[in-house]
């Protein structure tokens, strides 16, 4: 460590990006008590701690010895600048996962970087370990943005085991919880991960205990989602001012039905593979009810380069390279094709479980006045497709006569 801190020195001051957890609790007081750091705390809220956790979480950092904190409320930004984009992409890693910690870690470090530079500080400091992604996630978002600011990682770079930082706690008098949680729960408004032993094999499901939303509806009720361009703008016959605030409502829904838990098993940036739960189920309806919605409304062709772009998309973004400027040109590639994504999607909610039964739109592309699939038309002849076929596979026909004439 002490490569990146010959540069820092007693009394400089140093923004912390402040969970109020294990980690981030160790890095203020080893950078104030070992250090002689001014440490600034600051905490981006993308939209899964309440009021009162985030007030329990200012005293707390307070108490550790921090100069100030500042609490972000980053909910609006982070759908703004980044869920609006997965939604519109509908994306998925793995065809599972709706990356909720990969998108929320870049709006934290995107936050972070900027409150560091208007607070002039010297240094900025996360509380990553060096077995994970969101080590890099961060370190990247920092070099870009603000590149003369030292990056601090006490956990990383000290190889510290939980038990080494507890130890150093409870020398320094600080009250905290203790007890290993058996789970490591994240919570934000496009997910919430869950890590446990059964995550760490490659064989094992969480048990019910184990999510932290509680399957409490039963039997079945349909959802509508109204969708204006791209964006969920009502939920049944409820309007909201942002889309922010439908996800939210929708997770209250079909969040006690238990849907949208899963099990990802992906490639880290670093090249391992990892297992992790989640909980999802405002994010899974949305993306399904979304594509639903366009599979109606968008042509062949848009589909087919929106499913190219939009997975380099969600790979890019989950390795952290939100600043490439690719990613604006797909933003907006992806924007200019949600034009005519307005209308209604109707959904059937069950325990563990969800179906998309139908939607209604202005722009829907199935309409009757141009034929019924599989059984008539009224835009065409039986002539006209015939010459149709025979041209259209012209030049496939041209090639087996010349290799069967040479056979």
């Amino acid at each position: 460590m002490a490569s990146e801190l010959h540069q820092v020195k007693a009394g400089d001051k140093v923004v912390l990006g402040f969970s109020g957890g294990l980690d981030t609790s160790y890095c203020v007081k080893y950078l104030t008590d070992e250090k002689g750091y001014e440490v600034h705390s600051v905490i981006v809220n993308t939209g899964g701690f309440s009021e009162e956790e985030l007030k329990n979480i200012e005293a707390h950092a307070y108490n550790l010895g921090v100069k100030t904190h500042t609490t972000i409320d980053a909910v609006t930004s982070y759908y703004d600048s980044i869920i609006k984009y997965l939604i519109y992409g509908n994306v998925l890693k793995n065809n599972t996962y709706p990356l909720s910690v990969s998108a929320e870690r870049l709006s934290q470090a995107l936050n972070i970087a900027e409150h560091a530079k208007k607070m002039n500080a010297t240094a900025v400091v996360h509380g990553s370990t060096g077995a994970g992604n969101d080590q890099v996630r961060f370190d990247m978002v920092f070099h870009i943005m603000i590149p003369g600011v030292t990056i601090i990682t006490p956990i990383r770079d000290m190889q510290l085991s939980r038990e080494d930082e507890i130890a150093y706690l409870k020398s320094k008098g600080v009250a905290m919880n203790f007890e290993k949680a058996a789970y490591s729960i994240n919570k934000g408004l496009w997910g919430t991960s869950v890590g446990g032993k059964e995550t760490l094999t490659s064989k094992g499901m969480l048990p019910e205990s184990a999510w932290p939303t509680q399957v409490t509806a039963s039997g079945s009720e349909e959802v509508s989602l109204h969708f204006e361009q791209g964006a969920l703008t009502m939920i049944n016959d409820k309007r909201f001012d942002h889309p922010t605030k439908a996800i939210q409502y929708l997770q209250t829904i079909a969040g006690a039905y238990g849907i949208g838990r899963d099990i990802h098993v992906g490639d880290t940036i670093i090249g391992i593979k990892g297992r992790v739960g989640f909980e999802a189920a405002a994010p899974m309806v949305i993306l399904k009810a979304h594509h639903a919605l366009e599979k109606h409304v968008l042509t062949k062709w848009q589909l087919n380069w929106k499913d190219q772009l939009a997975q380099f998309y969600g790979n890019w973004l989950h390795e952290g390279q939100i600043m490439d400027p690719v990613m604006r040109d797909i933003e907006s590639f992806l924007e200019n094709t949600q034009e005519n994504v307005t209308g209604t999607v109707f959904v059937q909610l069950h325990p563990y479980r969800f179906t998309i039964t139908g939607i209604e739109s202005a722009f829907d592309l199935m309409s009757s006045k141009f034929g019924k699939y599989g059984e008539m038309n009224s835009g065409w002849s039986g002539e006209d497709v015939r010459g149709f076929s025979k041209i259209f596979g012209n030049q496939t026909s041209i090639y087996h006569s010349i290799k069967n004439s040479q056979s």
